[in-house]
């Protein structure tokens, strides 16, 4: 292990000792009339909640100004995606409908995850809104600025050189490949499984431990200042304050490669956008528990030379029953191992070609 990282870790490990002490001893009955308090007086956010839902990021286009869906709708959305789980988790051999052959992941060829290991939920948001994004009005990103859009075009031309090339460098593998980051946040979005989070809490810090990659985000209260432009971090520099019963956290400095190409499955591009030292992106969050087992998550974005304006959006999350197991990414996965061992390999045999020629 790096020498560099050790600190963080042992922080890391300290926080989440202290913050289970005062978990075990707190009562489960909880005064929903009040948000509940830690035993040094801070809100009470702790436990493992899940934020999965089948409600898109952006309004569908063919939704156009429907804020929100009828109830029958919903009905309709939520039966629609316990009938698709359950014909996805047919195996190939008990098939007998052509119906039952519409998603080949349940034959569990390479490249993709069968059903048993999806799990993206299968309920719309409890306000039935047809987006999780509230601003702008229409439920969708706002447009991108000239200058995004050129940098926008030189990270696809990037990735499409990185991805339809062969993979001979680290340099060729995205984030997430390499183990290193996948899109855990902020913001803290649902993606198709490890839709899970544990919230821990002790005097001066909030700890959200994230399912995905095994990400732990350690947010200090203490109003310590922010790292400088050139201290750019995966998950970005993080300052948590509270404003009445909300955990308000603010994150600048998100780090990224050099031409944004490998972004970390990144869905909305922020690691692709904010290598400038003099980035302008911020990411606020607000983390609000409105009863026993919900916490209402909201995060603003803003950055004014990728976006022509601010946008926000919001997702329920819920509590759910843990532990949070291991996501062990690299645990008896080879493919980079193979990826590189082989161009390795096309080296020495053109290196042997250029000897025997050369002869």
């Amino acid at each position: 292990m790096s020498e560099r990282f050790l600190p963080q870790l042992l922080t890391a490990i300290a926080i989440v000792h202290l913050a289970l002490s005062p978990v075990a001893g707190q009562d489960n009955g909880l005064d929903t009339s009040t948000a509940p308090r830690t035993p040094w007086g801070d809100p009470d956010l702790q436990g493992t909640y899940t934020n999965k839902t089948i409600t898109p990021l952006e309004r569908p286009e063919d939704m156009a100004e429907r804020a929100f869906l009828t109830e029958e709708e919903a009905a309709t959305l939520e039966q629609e995606a316990v009938n698709r789980n359950t014909r996805l988790a047919i195996r190939p051999a008990e098939r007998t409908t052509a119906s039952d052959n519409v998603d080949t992941r349940t034959d569990g060829t390479p490249g993709f995850y069968n059903n048993f290991w999806l799990d993206g939920g299968t309920t719309v948001v409890d306000t039935r809104r047809t987006s999780l994004i509230i601003d702008p009005p229409d439920g969708r990103i706002p447009a991108l600025t000239p200058q995004a859009q050129n940098k926008e075009a030189a990270r696809v031309r990037a990735l499409t050189r990185r991805t339809t090339g062969e993979a001979d460098s680290w340099e060729d593998l995205d984030l997430n490949d390499r183990c290193m980051l996948w899109s855990v946040g902020p913001p803290m979005l649902p993606t198709g499984y490890n839709n899970n989070f544990l919230v821990l809490q002790t005097p001066g810090y909030v700890v959200i431990h994230v399912e995905m990659i095994h990400d732990t985000r350690i947010i200090p209260l203490d109003g310590r200042p922010r790292l400088g432009p050139y201290h750019r971090q995966w998950l970005g520099d993080m300052r948590g304050h509270w404003e009445g019963d909300t955990l308000v956290v603010e994150t600048t400095n998100f780090a990224t490669t050099e031409d944004g190409s490998a972004s970390g499955n990144d869905p909305i591009r922020i690691r692709a956008a904010s290598s400038d030292p003099g980035s302008t992106l911020r990411v606020v969050e607000r983390f609000t528990r409105v009863d026993a087992d919900t916490i209402s998550y909201q995060f603003t974005i803003e950055d004014p030379t990728r976006w022509t304006r601010p946008w926000t959006g919001e997702v329920p999350v819920t509590k759910t029953e843990g532990p949070i197991f291991e996501y062990a990414c690299h645990e008896g996965n080879h493919s980079i191992v193979n990826v590189l061992s082989g161009a390795r390999t096309q080296e020495k045999a053109a290196e042997g070609a250029v000897t025997t020629s050369a002869k």
